[in-house]
């Protein structure tokens, strides 16, 4: 459960710090928070009950050392049938759709759920029936064949690459203790139970409980990038009982708990548990376990038992459900599929219907007609019915669907092959991992992205100060004069300074150099004692391991100044100032917490003065300043000015302490650390005493690093009109900062936070129940009331406890356990909440249509659950195309939710990109993807589209033409193998490449306007008008295409006396007309003209006249009589100068109204394209001229108003961990020989 604040008022309120979850609670767990939230309504709000009302029941059990204990029966569970197995999954994972046996009989079920291929199988068995074939089986049996071939196979290599991903993964190996030694073990052999040992710099194979480890009480540092994109490290903790006693191998052999614990869930915040050993019980939490997908680090080996294996860990649990993902215009496809289907069935019953009447008043009666068949009138329409079922299909033909593939296939490749989304620095280029979404990419209307190492690198650098009024940063000389040429500071005066540290201000290293400036050295000295950072010394090079990137760069910022870290204990710390070691006692450490937005040192000094460090938020420092302190206006104005450029703040300051006063305030420390009852809350109220009248010394600035390009395609995709969402962990001080400085957020935007929110959507629930319930009859839409009225920008910043009080969330299991208590529905005890199913859907649209109405939306401390759960209600209620990107397996859920997922590869792990449908590694890359190769995708597809229908149209319905003069007998108006080769050869190639080659402007113009991604998201270049608007363009097309040369024909004379108007001629002329019309036709059509696109057109006419005069030759007709049927037809026709100048005229007077529009749409009403189209060159001189001017130096923006620059991390340091002495006490066991190999016990209280 979330926890919950009070505010003034009494109520409870969400708390802001806290991520929630929102159905990913055990049963147990469940079950203890509805007997506390009875009790909560029974006690007084400020009395809040404690946890522990009873003891959870526990459902998972593990035997360590003991794999048969996992196969007993009563942990078996029905898969099929009979058929048991364990229910503990085994370690290796599968991600992979087929095996050798099964991917034949798979696939083509799959292929079969397409309804087309079923369509094109029920017309190849159509045809194998001789009563109603009117096609040899062959012209639609080659096609199916190839088409079911191509996608197995392209099927089939995807399928190899994740059962190579899977068997690297599943063959990685990791030291197991099987009968008594440890052994190398594959990564998919490893069982739950089994002890395991992970050496530094490996990854966690399993969810494992940490037993013991080659640090001091059992310490292991993890690095949880997969997990949450976040670089900097955690530490975790073994049992001082397992730590004392299962440090060598005979011991850890001999190791035979029993563990309980909760069931797997995908928590990654959370695990309970207990360990039965010895007759003790030993309570388990989340710093005991090491979670899968985690890399060990500066720790030598780790000794552990796995808990959760494979599929049961939380990594993989938090990867949610693999959707299949389609295209909208996929969906658009299929429905103008359903539609040509009927019209098919329309105009063949019609015909069917016509031949029934045609055979009763003249077919009957011709005696030259009579087949000698006593089939009836009736009978034969019914079989004229389904020829001509036969004879139209190619208005629906099966190359459409393989077309589409070779597209979606070619198009994949043109974005891995893109050197401009190629990242050099990790050699990572970028990937399309699918290639059935390409499209989708020009459509894009929402992104949902991650902060941490998606929009930001993760890496804080100190970039300025302000010490004792005066303001440090900017690049200037010794003397203080300022440089317009940056050059960085030379730190060789400094031997332990770490040379990767950039700083351009060489006035306050020479102030420092030369310690005139007391203020100077007091704010370094400050910054090197005053933190929480741990270091390790390895081989004499300093290595810092701080809780937060922000506080290991202020240390590495006073380490460069001359204030070097060194050591610490239990209570000293050794710091080296200006070359002279010194060692201060401490006496106090108050660690940072998101409350307090601040922490405090409490120092003894070596010549016995007591003195107070604290650093910490501007707008918590400033009111505990003494009214003597000096430099607030001018340390104010400091941190206006870092504010408007988007770096982080900290103010620093003092206080000296007398003896006796310290002595005072220690007993009360002393008091307050052995309460049992709210506790945090006394030794906060404690600390209030001592972080009073305050000295300040200045204030540091950090930055946040955003990754190169971020607010210019952050801009540049906005223009475009795709509104951004940040979903992030991280707390809400720390998101609103970055939102600053990527320019999500500006200065002229209205914030709107959670409380205000969810004020609002009451006030219109409460509106809306007042209102009578005539007004919501089912069907009836009634225009949405704006939230924010007026033409002003707003913004959206909201937290995951404010989230789920806003959308009602109530758990699912909750529901279930409440149903089952109560048998009905528990009324909500507050008034306001919603009453049904339908009010919770209505207010859920009512904070989609706010969020919607805002140009910036910020989700902060949310779960991967609530992320998906925000992409889904977009997707759901404003029917719109998403598209999330992330780094993390924090992000997989919400990645594979969206329409699009995209995977941020590099330094923060491979989980999301596994997940992914596209992956590169700089946000940056985004806009190129989109705006360039989803919108060429997306142009390239429709027109490919609207073209294929109207070749096929304008090819088919000739039949239909043609039947009026055929008795309606499913005649074919074509050769039968012009109707074959028609889509495979004579008009596939031209269109094919417009599909994979053409583009209105050029990459550089896409990206300068983006505007012209407009018509993609609105769906402008395919839909039913343009579907409808190529039907009757083939209509009249094949109306010219047909009567033409019928009236040619009608009464015609040849040169040599001869009449050329039979069947096979008339056949000819019209195949020839129609086969210049197309390749004419999508040459108009063409944007794009290149060598390829010329060849293919001339090559298509070119080979269909050689192909045509080849079967119809005397010689294949010796060979094949009955097959080739049409010996000397081509010869014979196309030899008379009138039937050429009868294609001439049918082609021409096909293609003048599409001229004479296209003509007029580019002239009188042209669209934002056809005016980019029109002005190219002066734009791309424009491009030009632009790349020749230097850039500006840094990303600047100009302020109206004062806000904190505040944005420290969430995480509390390791305060704890220092002051109990567990990091760096010596161990007080020793143990016997090195049997096992492993480096011996540390001796010493060194750090780490």
């Amino acid at each position: 459960m979330s926890q919950r604040r009070a505010n003034p008022h009494g109520s409870m309120l969400p708390n802001d710090e806290v991520m929630p979850y929102s159905d990913d609670e055990t049963d147990d767990e469940l079950d203890e928070s509805e007997e506390s939230e009875e009790e909560e309504q029974e006690e007084a709000p400020d009395h809040p009950p404690e946890d522990t009302a009873r003891a959870p029941e526990i459902g998972w059990k593990v035997k360590v050392n003991d794999r048969a204990y996992h196969q007993l029966p009563e942990f078996q569970k029905k898969v099929f049938l009979c058929i048991k197995k364990s229910r503990y999954s085994g370690n290796a994972i599968k991600t992979y759709k087929y095996n050798a046996f099964t991917f034949l009989p798979l696939n083509l079920y799959e292929q079969f759920k397409r309804v087309a291929n079923i369509y094109f199988l029920a017309l190849l068995i159509l045809q194998i029936i001789p009563e109603i074939s009117t096609l040899p089986w062959y012209t639609t049996l080659i096609p199916l064949v190839i088409v079911l071939g191509i996608t197995a196979i392209k099927d089939l290599v995807d399928d190899l690459a994740r059962h190579r991903m899977d068997k690297e993964v599943n063959n990685r190996k990791c030291d197991v203790l099987l009968d008594g030694r440890f052994k190398e073990t594959k990564w998919m052999d490893i069982q739950v139970g089994d002890i395991v040992r992970i050496k530094k710099n490996e990854f966690i194979p399993a969810d494992i409980l940490l037993l013991s480890s080659s640090n001091p009480n059992s310490l292991c540092y993890v690095e949880t990038a997969e997990l949450d994109g976040e670089t900097n490290l955690k530490f975790r903790m073994g049992l001082r009982a397992t730590d004392e006693r299962l440090q060598e191998e005979n011991q850890l052999a001999r190791f035979d708990a029993l563990i309980e614990c909760e069931e797997p869930n995908n928590r990654l915040d959370k695990f309970t548990g207990m360990m039965l050993w010895d007759d003790e019980r030993y309570p388990l939490e989340l710093d005991n376990m090491l979670l899968r997908g985690c890399k060990v680090r500066n720790t030598d080996y780790s000794h552990g038992v796995v808990i959760f294996a494979g599929a049961d860990t939380k990594i993989m649990r938090n990867g949610g459900k693999t959707r299949f993902k389609r295209t909208k215009i996929d969906e658009l496809m299929n429905y103008m599929v359903y539609t040509i289907f009927a019209l098919l069935i329309l105009v063949a019953a019609g015909l069917a219907i016509g031949h029934t009447f045609w055979y009763e008043q003249i077919g009957s009666k011709a005696w030259y007609l009579n087949d000698g068949k006593s089939y009836d009138a009736s009978y034969r329409g019914f079989l004229s019915f389904w020829g001509y079922i036969i004879v139209l299909n190619t208005m629906v033909p099966i190359s459409l669907y393989v077309s589409v593939e070779v597209i979606r296939l070619g198009q994949s490749k043109f974005i891995n092959w893109d050197l401009q989304m190629y990242y050099a620095e990790k050699d990572t280029p970028a990937k399309a991992r699918t290639t059935t979404l390409n499209e989708q990419l020009g459509q894009i209307q929402y992104i949902f992205s991650d902060k941490t190492g998606t929009l930001t690198q993760n890496i804080m650098q100190f970039k300025k100060c302000t010490i004792a009024g005066r303001s440090y940063g900017e690049p200037t000389t010794k003397e203080g004069v300022k440089l317009e040429k940056i050059k960085p500071v030379d730190w060789g005066w400094n031997n332990l300074a770490d040379k990767k540290f950039d700083f351009v201000d060489h006035l306050l290293v020479e102030l420092i150099k030369s310690k005139k400036d007391k203020d100077a050295l007091e704010f370094f000295k400050l910054l090197s004692l005053c933190h929480t950072v741990m270091v390790e010394n390895n081989d004499g090079e300093l290595v810092y391991q701080a809780a937060s990137p922000d506080e290991g760069a202020l240390v590495t910022a006073a380490r460069n100044f001359g204030y070097v870290f060194l050591s610490r204990t239990q209570d000293t710390i050794t710091i080296s100032e200006m070359g002279h070691e010194k060692t201060y006692e401490m006496l106090g450490l108050l660690d940072f917490n998101s409350d307090r937005k601040r922490m405090s040192i409490i120092l003894k000094f070596p010549d016995g003065r007591i003195r107070l460090y604290c650093k910490g938020a501007d707008t918590v420092i400033y009111e505990r300043l003494s009214p003597n302190s000096r430099h607030r206006d001018t340390t104010q104005t400091a941190l206006d000015l870092f504010a408007n450029e988007t770096l982080r703040t900290l103010c620093l300051c003092y206080k000296d302490i007398s003896v006796s006063e310290f002595e005072a305030w220690s007993r009360k420390h002393k008091e307050a650390q052995v309460v049992m009852v709210n506790r945090e809350e006394a030794l906060d109220r404690v600390y209030e005493e001592i972080e009073k009248d305050l000295m300040l010394i200045g204030a540091t600035a950090i930055e946040d690093k955003l990754q190169e390009g971020v607010p210019e395609t952050i801009s540049k995709l906005a223009k475009a009109n795709i509104k951004i969402w940040v979903l992030t962990g991280d707390k809400k001080e720390t998101a609103e900062n970055i939102g600053y400085s990527c320019s999500l957020l500006t200065d002229d935007m209205q914030i709107h936070y959670g409380e205000d929110v969810n004020t609002k959507l009451r006030t219109r629930q409460e509106k809306r129940r007042n209102e009578p319930p005539s007004s919501f009859r089912p069907g009836k839409k009634k225009p949405a009331e704006l939230f924010f009225p007026g033409s002003g920008k707003n913004a959206l910043i909201i937290t995951g406890g404010w989230l789920n009080e806003i959308l009602c969330e109530q758990k699912k299991k909750r529901r279930r356990l409440r149903l089952r208590r109560l048998g009905k529905r528990q009324t909500p005890s507050n008034p306001q909440d919603p009453m049904n199913d339908w009010e919770k859907e209505m207010r859920q649209i009512d904070f989609v249509d706010m969020a919607c109405e805002c140009e910036a939306v910020i989700c902060c401390r949310v779960t991967p659950k609530q992320k998906a759960n925000v992409v889904s209600l977009v997707k759901k209620y404003k029917k719109a195309v998403t598209l999330s990107i992330g780094d993390g397996a924090n992000d997989v859920n919400m990645i594979k939710t969206a329409d699009i997922g995209v995977g941020i590869s590099g330094q923060e792990g491979m989980q999301a990109v596994m997940s992914s449908d596209y992956a590169f590694a700089q946000f940056r890359y985004l806009q190129r993807l989109l705006l360039v190769h989803g919108r060429w995708s997306y142009i390239r597809m429709c027109k490919f589209l609207r073209f294929f229908f109207f070749k096929n149209f304008a090819f088919t319905l000739i039949h239909f033409w043609y039947s009026f003069f055929s008795g309606y007998s499913s005649q074919v108006a074509y050769e039968d193998w012009f109707i074959t080769l028609y889509n495979l050869a004579y008009s596939s190639l031209p269109v094919l490449l417009v599909g994979l080659l053409d583009q209105d402007v050029n990459d550089r113009l896409s990206l300068k306007f983006p505007k012209l991604y407009l018509p993609g998201q609105q769906g402008l270049l395919f839909n039913y008008k343009k579907f409808f608007i190529s039907l009757f363009h083939g209509i009249f097309v094949s109306l010219t295409l047909f009567f033409i040369p019928y009236g040619a024909f009608l009464q015609t004379m040849g040169q040599d006396g001869e009449a050329p108007s039979d069947y096979q001629s008339f056949a000819v002329v019209t195949a020839s007309s129609l086969i210049f019309t197309v390749n004419l036709q999508i040459s108009l059509d063409t944007s794009y003209w290149t060598f390829v696109s010329c060849f293919a057109v001339l090559g298509s006419i070119a080979i269909y006249f050689g192909v045509m005069f080849d079967i119809h030759s005397a010689g294949i007709h010796v060979i094949f009589p009955s097959v080739f049927t049409f010996t000397g037809a081509a010869s014979n026709a196309l030899r008379q100068p009138y039937l050429w100048l009868t294609i001439i005229l049918t082609v021409g007077i096909s293609l003048l109204p599409v001229v004479c529009i296209q003509f007029l749409h580019k002239t009188i009403w042209p669209s934002v394209g056809d005016k980019v189209q029109r002005n190219r060159r002066k734009y791309e001189m424009q491009l030009e001229e632009e790349e020749k001017k230097t850039k500006p130096s840094a990303f600047q923006r100009g302020r109206a108003s004062r806000r904190s620059a505040y944005a420290f991390s969430h995480t509390p340091g390791y305060a704890n961990l220092i002051s109990s002495g567990q990091s760096i006490r010596r161990r007080t066991t020793t143990h016997g020989g090195n049997q096992d190999g492993r480096p011996p016990a540390r001796r010493r209280a060194d750090n780490i």
